[in-house]
């Protein structure tokens, strides 16, 4: 019994992939370990496989595309290997159907991934607070009827295309070969013969599942007809190989067509299953020089990968990339820091201060408010937007009427962004409430997919389609996507050029907003703004001379010959929040080409950023205003226990370290951060106060029927959330320390006097 199943074809074909094909195996064990979430849980990625999402919502169809997605995936691995390994076995050319026993018996693999897959994402969603636990059973029959599906359709390919011995070579066999029956004698010299070979199998499953004895009388067929059995399979395979990605390469004309993009998740397996595919491909044209033919397409795509055909620059929408590139060099920085130019901004903000002044009454001198967030993806767009509308609440807006500056990168400034448009618009329209729980859904809508279904049909290949935008042409990109998707979610609001912004912000009807960017060449900061914020980037007391290093550039002068004021808000936006890999960076129009990326890498937070301009312009807050109060807006936790620590294995005293700097950035960003808001609080000759919101699920209790208590999940670092993870963002206003600054900010900002308003009416 032992040797039937050691010598049997599915584990013969294991032992294979675990000796030959290990990289193929490791595809699915890191699919497994993601689903288990051992892997990429901080990014989200499990909740992407467990939690699928299309057309906005988990649905039975998001379910059904995943099922079409890991089936395809399957058949690709099913067709690579059966290219590669099948003529390892010729039993198989005498096999009625030798592919589809090929699948039957190399289902191992597949079959324990869609176990564990089937069993995690059952659990997850039935902790998943669905409002009737059935649901999971329709989304179970969902991933099930696609997966049938999508194996029943390249099954009956196969059936009816690819052929075995006996039908290619009816004429000129002997018919009766099959039914010849050999003395006992030639079967065990025959079966000697077999144990012999490289490859030895002795039992396989049939179609009907059942173990079937192999013909030990291969050797009576001529080899070279066995190996023609393989090739006309094999060029069935490669075609079926060829028109799914040529089909999938098909969908990216339609990739803003909301049906066609698909969950994030299948898009990933559909290119899994594209390389997979390619492996086969390359196996079937080239045989032994498909590992030469790899290396050596892989030396010439990186020679001429810097040709400009295939190094088109991901761009900045709304900039003129025809003109001549504005000169990036340490002479064009400083002539655009001189003492009169960085006097002269100064004092143009001097004037928007003196606008948002005289909104309140000349009676007492009113408090500066100052909110600084931090970036965090989708997560922190949402928290940002939930605190902000909570603090909106307070009083009849009196805390939002007192905020002249918004600071902060990534997601959190994006949350800003968004609910400033909101409460632009609600100054002059009574219909728009600031406070409505459809902006919460808005932004935090889905806006993975597109990305990430942009990059496969896209951003792989030579990217050919154009964007129209103030009259000039862009090439579509993923960061066009979200953009788009980011527009289409926020009901077009945002989509405006940055000058849209100056009379408001000069007006002090809404709050300045600089955002900021990190400029990858010289980790330098952008500063984008409708109104020139050179101050930002050199010392106003000019004491540093030639040996200053300038922190910022200025972008709406620095760009002015490329058009820097019909810049693209979102354009903007997507700058201060370009994930590494899920956005590309973008290229500026300067020479040498500006490159820059998501500002939280030099602060995350937006306090320097705010502890800056509180410096400039300390004698005018002295003078004209009751102190500042700085709000933070942080997506985690500032004061955590100190993790234990165990003994690490060897694998792990090799990547701890990294680990470490990185699971550390947050922290050594909060330090930094402690020590410039002390030296002001103590340097400072006017009242300095911070009231913090932290986004913290862990010290958020639900309570249950039972009376127990569960800890609330963590939101993931993306561009999309799942249910779960929006509720844990929105109840964290719950949290004792949360509820406390709701209530300092009531104490510092009440409603004002009769005597009060009525001279803010009558100003």
């Amino acid at each position: 019994m032992w040797t039937k199943i050691w010598y049997s074809f599915p584990v013969q074909l294991l032992l294979l992939h675990l000796k030959k094909n290990l990289g193929l195996v490791l595809i699915w064990v890191v699919l497994a370990g993601v689903v288990l979430e051992l892997f990429g849980v901080m990014l989200g990625i499990p909740f992407l496989f467990l939690d699928p999402e299309y057309l906005h919502q988990v649905s039975w169809g998001s379910f059904f595309l995943m099922g079409v997605g890991l089936a395809v995936l399957t058949m690709a691995f099913h067709m690579s290997t059966y290219i590669m390994d099948g003529k390892h076995f010729p039993f198989l050319a005498v096999v009625n159907k030798p592919f589809i026993h090929y699948c039957i018996n190399n289902a191992a693999i597949p079959l324990a991934f869609y176990t564990i897959y089937v069993f995690r994402f059952v659990s997850f969603q039935l902790q998943n607070d669905l409002p009737d636990n059935w649901l999971v059973w329709y989304y179970f029959l969902g991933f099930l009827g696609g997966s049938i599906l999508s194996f029943s359709i390249i099954f009956a390919y196969f059936a009816f295309t690819n052929k075995d011995f006996f039908i290619l070579f009816a004429g000129t066999v002997d018919k009766q070969l099959r039914k010849a029956k050999l003395t006992r004698a030639n079967v065990i010299s025959q079966y000697k013969e077999l144990k012999t070979q490289k490859y030895k199998v002795l039992y396989y499953l049939n179609i009907n599942l059942k173990p079937e004895k192999v013909r030990p009388d291969i050797s009576r067929f001529e080899g070279t007809k066995l190996l023609r059995v393989f090739d006309q399979n094999h060029l069935n395979l490669f075609l079926i190989q060829v028109f799914l990605i040529l089909f999938v390469l098909f969908l990216g004309f339609f990739k803003e067509n909301p049906y066609l993009q698909l969950p994030a998740a299948m898009s990933s397996t559909l290119l899994l299953a594209i390389l997979i595919m390619l492996v086969g491909a390359l196996s079937f044209w080239l045989r032994r020089w498909a590992t030469f033919a790899v290396i050596a397409f892989l030396v010439l795509l990186n020679y001429f990968s810097n040709f400009s055909f295939f190094n088109r620059p991901h761009a900045a929408f709304g900039l003129d990339y025809s003109v001549p590139a504005a000169k990036y060099s340490l002479d064009q920085m400083d002539s655009l820091l001189t003492p009169e130019i960085v006097e002269a901004d100064k004092a143009n903000v001097v004037e928007i201060l003196e606008n948002w002044r005289a909104k309140f009454s000349e009676a007492s001198n009113p408090k500066l408010v100052m909110v600084a967030a931090s970036g965090g993806g989708q997560r922190a767009s949402l928290w940002t937007l939930k605190v902000l509308q909570s603090i909106y609440a307070i009083n009849d807006a009196e805390v939002i009427k007192h905020t002249e500056l918004f600071t902060g990168a990534s997601g959190g400034v994006l949350g800003q962004a968004f609910f400033r448009e909101i409460y632009l618009r609600s100054l002059t329209d009574s219909a728009v409430n600031p406070m409505d729980v459809k902006y919460l859904d808005q932004i935090s809508a889905d806006n993975l997919n597109p990305i990430i279904f942009t990059l496969l049909v896209n951003d792989l290949l030579i990217r050919t389609q154009h964007f129209h935008y103030n009259g000039r042409d862009y090439l579509k990109d993923r960061g066009y996507a979200f953009e788009n998707q980011l527009n289409e979610n926020t009901e077009g609001i945002l989509d405006k050029p940055l000058s849209a912004y100056r009379k408001p912000e000069y007006a002090g009807a809404i709050p300045l907003l600089p955002v900021t960017t990190l400029i990858t060449n010289d980790g330098r900061k952008l500063v984008i703004s409708p109104h020139s914020m050179s101050f930002f980037g050199t010392s106003m007391q000019g004491k540093s001379g030639k040996d200053e290093k300038k922190q910022t550039i200025d972008f709406l002068r620095f760009f002015h010959e490329q058009d820097s004021e019909n810049l693209r808000f979102l354009s903007a936006l997507r700058m201060s929040a370009t994930f590494p890999f899920v956005t590309p960076t973008i290229q500026l129009p300067s020479d040498p080409v500006m490159e820059t990326m998501d500002t939280g890498i030099s602060d995350n937070f937006g306090v320097q950023d705010a502890l800056r301009f509180m410096y400039v312009f300390q004698d005018w807050i002295r003078e004209n205003t009751d102190g500042v109060v700085l709000v933070t807006i942080r997506d985690s936790e500032k004061a955590t226990e100190i993790s234990p620590s165990m003994p690490p294995r060897i694998f792990e005293k090799v990547f701890t370290p990294l680990r470490n700097i990185y699971r550390n950035w947050d922290n050594i960003q909060t330090i930094q951060n402690e020590v410039l808001f002390n030296y002001m609080a103590e340097s400072m000759l006017f009242d300095l106060e911070r009231v913090e919101f932290e986004y913290a699920p862990e010290k958020v209790q639900v309570e249950k029927l039972t009376e127990s208590q569960e800890t609330m999940q963590r939101a993931s670092l993306n561009w999309r959330l799942t249910a779960r993870e929006k509720k844990s963002i929105l109840e964290s206003m719950f949290t004792l320390k949360n509820q406390a600054a709701l209530q300092r900010l009531e104490e510092l900002f009440p409603l004002p006097s009769s005597d009060s308003t009525s001279t803010q009416s009558a100003q």
